[in-house]
């Protein structure tokens, strides 16, 4: 058996490898070696595969790519570019790399089949309803329909049969780089996140560095994290001279590894990094401390559960949203009861929109008036001026606790987290010869919860120096 060296680009890579879960996912951008490390993962399986009655170890695989000519120009190069001294390929329907050892130095044979098929139209998921498989691979899976997913998990674990001794491991591995967060991939990893899927996120070749001191707001930086670098012609100049005539969206996702948006505009907190500010676990609320409930106020109210820990870290906890209510209903049966299920016991403290001190029309009682009749008693923010708030949350974004982020999110928090990946933005400027945006954020969906957010976050900064909170615009990004 030819020797073949290899490595696996990174610490997330080798974990990758070593998970046993029936569905995994690899997202990264550019350049991280995901295809390589999928067709190592198919021998290294099938290495690993215990032999049958003629001592072989058997396995057959399905490699999946959206369109026929990049499932040749891109998949099938790259296995081949790593097995082709060994595989023997049939180029007939469907494509097929054979590799046959009689002996891989333990005395065991291999028999190992991958078939190549094109997902080019949703019919042709019907290709895969005959296959008896050991395993799939979904290459740039995020161009996919998840119908390919739910079909090619019914085909696996087939192969070999049981009275050879069936497979040792079964299942389905995907690679891509980050798709929009509306997407099935998103969904099914970040908010549904079944029992034994698991998802490994690569760092980004590039990281953006915040400096609001220029009039780019900051630039993008090789990311000392990133896998892979150390084999791109270039290094990081890979990644670095792809930016010019990029858009955001395109550097976002294809070199620092972050979900897009399906949203047109500039986000608001360009300093977000979803895979470092995003908790991959539950946040626990820590006792003895206070629990902040910073709100907006209007007929969409929003609040946001926030708590300081003793480390100087800011935890978001949770988050509630509402449409077509006011705050006295939106307390008393959307706010209260969380507070009773999930935090009895916790001393309460809040905050708010200062307009929330506005007195209606019709009673004459302000916001913050219906919230202390129902026992809250809430303080309204020192300033509605929207560059403050946006400050007082870049801080955050910015600050480091002892190489941990200074801000970290709870996953239940799917609003502001789809807020922060560029739903919460500047809209764009129709303007012929150059790109212009508001400067000020588009009132959605997003905007609710970041404001309610805001808020806290100027609470909290204030309270961290009383007499003058830091400014951001001279502290430069922590994180890599």
């Amino acid at each position: 058996m030819s020797l073949i060296a290899y490595q696996p680009p990174g610490p997330v890579s080798q974990s990758f490898h070593d998970d046993d879960s029936f569905v995994r996912g690899l997202m990264g951008p550019v350049g991280s070696g995901k295809s390589s490390t999928c067709c190592m993962e198919i021998m290294r399986r099938s290495l690993e595969q215990e032999p049958d009655s003629t001592n072989t170890r058997r396995t057959r695989w399905a490699v999946l790519r959206n369109t026929y000519p990049e499932l040749k120009s891109t998949t099938i190069k790259t296995f081949t570019d790593w097995f082709g001294p060994i595989c023997t390929m049939k180029w007939d329907t469907p494509i097929t790399a054979t590799i046959r050892l009689g002996n891989i130095g333990d005395g065991t044979g291999l028999e190992m089949e991958v078939l190549f098929l094109a997902m080019d139209r949703p019919e042709d998921v019907g290709k895969m309803r005959s296959l008896e498989l050991t395993g799939g691979w979904m290459n740039e899976a995020g161009l996919m329909e998840k119908a390919v997913l739910d079909t090619l998990t019914q085909r696996v674990g087939r192969y070999p049969s049981l009275r050879n001794g069936g497979p040792t491991w079964t299942g389905v591995f995907m690679d891509t780089n980050p798709p929009d967060d509306d997407s099935w991939w998103y969904e099914l990893f970040e908010e549904k996140q079944p029992k034994n899927y698991r998802l490994y996120k690569q760092p980004g070749g590039l990281y953006y560095d915040a400096d609001e001191d220029s009039e780019t707001y900051g630039t993008y930086l090789p990311n000392p994290t990133a896998e892979n670098a150390h084999n791109l012609p270039g290094g990081y100049g890979y990644y670095l001279r792809q930016l010019d005539g990029k858009t955001e969206d395109y550097i976002r996702v294809f070199l620092c590894g972050l979900y897009g948006t399906t949203m047109d505009g500039k986000p608001v907190y360009p300093e977000w990094r979803d895979s470092y500010h995003m908790s991959p676990n539950p946040l626990e609320p820590i006792r003895g401390l206070p629990l902040i409930l910073a709100f907006d106020f209007g007929l969409t109210p929003a609040c946001t559960f926030l708590q300081m820990s003793p480390r100087g870290q800011l935890l978001v906890l949770n988050e509630l949203v509402s449409e077509g209510m006011g705050i006295r209903q939106f307390y008393g049966e959307v706010v209260m009861p969380e507070i009773t299920t999930e935090y009895g016991g916790f001393r309460i403290e809040a905050c708010g929109d200062p307009a929330g001190t506005t007195r209606a029309q019709t009673n004459e009682k302000t916001c913050m008036d219906e919230l202390l009749e129902m026992g809250l008693l809430c303080e309204p923010a020192v300033t509605n001026e929207f560059i403050a708030r946006r400050e007082s949350v870049a801080f955050f974004l910015q600050k480091n606790v002892g190489g941990d982020p200074g801000l970290l999110v709870d996953p239940r928090c799917k609003q502001l987290r789809k807020g922060f990946n560029g739903g919460y933005r500047y809209e764009r400027i129709r303007a012929s010869g150059s790109t212009k945006y508001k400067d000020r954020p588009v009132k959605d969906k997003f905007s609710h919860v970041h404001d309610a957010f805001q808020y806290g976050c100027l609470q909290i900064r204030g309270e961290m120096n009383p007499v003058r909170a830091m400014p951001v615009t001279k502290k430069r990004a922590a994180w890599a």
